[in-house]
């Protein structure tokens, strides 16, 4: 079925007054002197356990409530990410991952994060304590189970580097996280083909000027990295900093599953965990987020982020770090997955491929 949108649309190359017309892709782009609200290329979350009471380790019933929810808020494609856990739970989570690929929400769901369980025992931060030495048989067990994106490891844990080598090889992206590594150790790990930083500055060495740390390297050379925005894991002043210096900084929720509910105890994998106000926590040490895409948006404007840089890197920056074509942006012949906004950034609707979700 056809569709129209008339408004303000972020394309690519900044804004455009007109319409989109669309089915499962866009067809065409008309500049004309419409009212109408805000259009926003549909946003790409890679880093995201759960969210409105679900969470991605509990199961396909987990992972596809974990991807409705956040669609309500403008998120049209997600990498359902897991957490330390035994081996045959994690392997339980990736198999419900490769089956809600398959469901009826499948086109929102990108593949996996594997957060984990390749690191620092010492580096763990709210990570269940089942981190595993790296193994390159463990992991092409675990690749072989559903489609891993995306793995987050410590790079001076003993035989990283030749893991890091092996998934590279194989198309998946690796980031460096959790992690007690120095910059030479954090460095060898870029050359042997790491491509990111997982939630930078946090379970991760810091700036020194003796020892710049994972940080230091980030900051320095990192061509990609992803960063959690709700104002409590970094600060905005180290925000901006980071947007300064890297080409290819994302932002992403971290959400887990008391993201969208009240404030009381919620699980996060093995474990239990606490969402206090804005804030998820076990102990005292914060456990994910309660953040949502569009919230996101939202704080990143207000700490002084253009409206389309922010939206870009919550849509065209993913995009392209995985490789994917036909997503991220407003153009003819992508994908219709879009994000409309009111003046508040307030989510009206939301579609995706050419239907509306939301």
């Amino acid at each position: 079925m056809a569709g129209v949108l008339e408004g303000l649309l972020l394309l690519p190359q900044g804004w455009m007054r007109g319409r989109i017309r669309f089915t499962e892709r866009i067809e065409a782009l008309e500049e004309a002197p419409v009212e109408g609200p805000l259009i926003l290329p549909g946003f790409l979350d890679l880093h995201v356990h759960g969210g409105g009471g679900y969470e991605v380790m509990a199961g396909r019933e987990g992972v596809e409530g974990t991807a409705a929810f956040h669609l309500r808020h403008g998120t049209t494609g997600l990498l359902p990410t897991t957490l330390t856990a035994p081996l045959p739970h994690l392997e339980s989570a990736l198999l419900a991952i490769q089956e809600a690929m398959k469901g009826p929400l499948g086109e929102a769901i990108l593949g996996a994060h594997l957060e984990g369980p390749f690191l620092n025992p010492k580096r763990l931060g709210a990570q269940p304590p089942f981190p595993l030495p790296p193994d390159p048989e463990v992991a092409q067990r675990l690749l072989s189970l559903a489609p891993v994106r995306v793995l987050t490891l410590a790079p001076e844990l003993p035989g990283a580097l030749d893991l890091i080598r092996l998934l590279a090889e194989r198309g998946v992206r690796v980031q460096l996280g959790h992690t007690a590594a120095t910059y030479g150790e954090a460095l060898a790990a870029l050359e042997a083909g790491a491509s990111g930083f997982t939630h930078l500055y946090n379970a991760m060495t810091g700036l020194h000027h003796r020892e710049p740390g994972v940080v230091g390297l980030a900051l320095e050379r990192g061509a990609w990295a992803e960063l959690i925005p709700d104002g409590l894991h970094v600060h905005p002043a180290v925000l901006r900093l980071a947007l300064r210096a890297i080409p290819g900084l994302y932002f992403v929720t971290d959400a887990v599953a008391a993201a969208g509910m009240p404030d009381g105890e919620y699980p996060l994998g093995e474990g239990r965990v606490v969402k206090r106000g804005e804030g998820v926590w076990r102990g005292d040490s914060l456990a994910g987020s309660a953040l949502t895409m569009d919230e996101a948006l939202r704080r990143l404007v207000a700490w002084g982020v253009s409206l389309e840089e922010a939206a870009w890197r919550l849509s065209l920056y993913p995009a392209r770090y995985l490789g994917l074509p036909d997503r991220g942006e407003i153009a003819v012949g992508k994908r219709a997955d879009l994000v409309v906004l009111d003046e508040d950034l307030r989510v009206q609707a939301v579609y995706l491929g050419g239907r509306r979700v939301g």
